[in-house]
């Protein structure tokens, strides 16, 4: 595994969902905003991590996806700790408790290693059928 390229395309996918998240309070189309943030993210997650994914195997790197989206989600929890969570959990009136225990989270993390793990699939896929 590439570890500096994973953990730039980990950072790539953290900073795009954190937007997709702290944007999606600025449009109230559901009365409750946690649940329109989450499904904002759980949608901007898709094309997020494709751009992750696409960014890291750029160079060749034939990194099983599934164990590419472990790392990545992974690293996006060190992020979300370190700075998510200080940043605009807890001014909320959340914690770290909350944040992690939340089930959207879980979700959010299975989508995020399957999307990886999926996107490497149909490249492979892809790379063999154009081999011949």
């Amino acid at each position: 595994m590439e570890i500096k390229r994973a953990i730039i395309s980990a950072a790539m996918v953290w900073a795009i969902g954190v937007t997709a998240y702290i944007l999606s309070f600025f449009v109230k189309i559901l009365d409750n905003t946690e649940l329109q943030a989450n499904i904002v993210l759980t949608l901007a997650l898709i094309p997020g991590v494709i751009l992750g994914a696409k960014y890291y195997y750029k160079t060749g790197a034939e990194t099983n996806g599934f164990k590419l989206g472990v790392f990545m989600f992974l690293v996006t929890i060190c992020f979300d700790s370190l700075i998510t969570v200080p940043l605009f959990i807890i001014p909320a009136g959340g914690s770290h408790l909350t944040f992690f225990a939340d089930a959207w989270f879980w979700f959010i993390g299975l989508e995020y290693i399957l999307v990886v793990g999926i996107y490497a699939a149909f490249r492979i896929k892809n790379l063999r059928e154009r081999a011949g």
